[in-house]
C-alpha cells in the first residue's frame, strides 16, 4: 500500500458523516496529520475558492508546497487540475512562481504552512510580490503553535512582525471558516497582495456565517463598558469566552474582532482608549512587534493616552505540547485571558 493509499485509508476511517454533531475538542487523532484532516472544518480555503471558481473567476490557480491536503485546497486541485500546482517543498520557488504567474493575468493563491510560507519566503514575499505590488493572496494556515508537538520549527509566532514592515501588502487574520471565506471572496477584486493568517481548521467557530468584511475592518462582537480586548484569529473566540466568564462576575467587557491587522481599523480604537484608558489585546504571535504593537501606533500616531496590557506569547521560542496545553500555559485560553483583565481591573479600581 503506498503512502497516498494509506492517508487515504485513514481518512476515511475517520470522516465525520455530515448528520453527525461534531465536538471540536482536541484528542488523539489531533496528531494524526492523515485523521485530523476529518475535523479541520474550518478551514475553508478549498471549499471557497471552488465557489468563486464556479462564479466565473477564471483566473483563480492554486499553489501549494506539498501541504494541498493538510491546508485543505487539494479539493480545488482534483475540481482543476489544470489550475493547480504543488511545487513539492520548494516553498521559495512557488512564490516566485506565484509572482510570475501573476504578471500574465492570473490570480495565484498559495496555501501553505505560515512558517513555511511567511518566515521562510519572507524574501521573497519582499522582492517578488510586495515590491511589484502583485495581486497574489498568501493563505498561511497553522500560524502561532497551532502545530503543538510539531515543534518551533514549525510554530509561526513571529510573521506578523515581519509582514507589517512590508509595504504593499494587506495583512488579514479570519479566525473561523466563515471568516475565511468573507475574507477572500470580499477582497477578491483587490489589486495588490494579500496574507491571510490562518489557524488548522480546529478552531471554535465565532461567525454563523460570512459576516461583513473590507480592508481596514473590524466587527464588535460583544459590547462592554468596563474594558475592550482587541483580538485576532484564535484569540477571538477565546476572548469571547473570557468575557462570558467574567460577565457572572459583573465585568462587563466589549469584544473586537479586529481582523484586518494591516491596515488597522483606527476608529474602534481610539474610540475605546478614550472611553476606558484601558485596552486589551490577544493573539496567538509573540508580544513583540505584532498585533499589540499595531495598536499602540494608532495610539502613538494620534497622541491618545492609554494602558495596553498585550496577552500573547512572551518574547522567547514556544514551547512544544497540544495547542489546548499551550494556550492554558501561556494564559491565551479564555480562563487565561479573564484572569489577566481580573487582576488589571481590580489593580485599578
Amino acid at each position: 500500500m503506498s503512502a497516498t493509499d494509506l492517508y487515504d485509508e485513514r481518512s476515511r476511517a475517520r470522516t465525520i458523516p455530515e448528520d453527525s454533531t461534531v465536538t471540536l475538542d482536541f484528542d488523539a487523532t489531533s496528531w494524526d496529520m492523515a485523521g485530523s484532516l476529518a475535523l479541520s472544518t474550518q478551514l475553508s480555503t478549498g471549499r471557497t475558492l471552488i465557489k468563486l471558481a464556479e462564479r466565473g473567476h477564471d483566473d483563480i490557480v492554486v499553489c501549494t508546497a506539498d501541504l494541498g491536503r493538510p491546508t485543505q485546497v487539494v479539493d480545488f486541485g482534483r475540481r482543476y487540475p489544470e489550475r493547480y500546482f504543488n511545487f513539492g517543498i520548494a516553498e521559495r520557488n512557488m512564490i516566485g512562481a506565484a509572482a510570475g504567474l501573476a504578471t500574465t493575468g492570473w490570480l495565484p493563491v498559495i496555501s501553505n504552512y505560515s512558517f513555511f510560507l511567511a518566515l521562510m519566503g519572507l524574501e521573497n514575499i519582499r522582492n517578488d510580490i510586495c515590491y511589484p505590488n502583485l495581486k497574489v493572496r498568501l493563505v498561511g494556515t497553522h500560524s502561532g503553535i497551532a502545530m503543538g508537538f510539531y515543534g518551533t520549527s514549525h510554530h509561526c509566532n513571529e510573521d506578523i512582525g515581519a509582514l507589517r514592515a512590508l509595504a504593499n501588502l494587506v495583512l488579514m487574520a479570519p479566525c473561523d471558516a466563515n471568516a475565511i471565506e468573507a475574507a477572500l471572496t470580499s477582497t477578491i477584486d483587490h489589486e495588490g497582495p494579500i496574507y491571510f493568517r490562518c489557524g488548522r481548521g480546529r478552531e471554535t467557530p465565532v461567525y454563523a456565517e460570512p459576516p461583513a468584511w473590507r480592508i481596514g475592518g473590524s466587527n464588535r462582537l460583544r459590547e462592554g463598558k468596563h474594558a475592550t480586548i482587541l483580538a485576532i484569529g484564535v484569540e477571538v473566540a477565546f476572548a469571547l469566552e473570557a468575557a462570558e466568564l467574567l460577565a457572572r462576575e459583573g465585568i462587563e467587557v466589549e469584544v473586537l474582532d479586529m481582523y484586518s491587522i494591516r491596515p488597522i481599523d483606527e476608529t474602534p480604537i481610539l474610540e475605546a482608549a478614550k472611553r476606558h484608558g484601558r485596552l486589551f489585546t490577544a493573539e496567538e504571535h509573540n508580544v513583540t512587534g505584532g498585533f499589540a504593537s499595531a495598536v499602540a501606533d494608532v495610539l502613538a500616531d494620534h497622541g491618545v493616552g492609554a494602558k495596553v496590557t498585550r496577552i500573547g506569547l512572551p518574547d522567547s521560542y514556544s514551547i512544544l505540547g497540544p495547542p489546548t496545553h499551550l494556550y492554558r500555559h501561556y494564559g491565551m485560553d479564555g480562563a487565561g485571558i479573564a484572569q489577566r483583565l481580573r487582576e488589571s481591573l481590580r489593580s485599578e479600581a
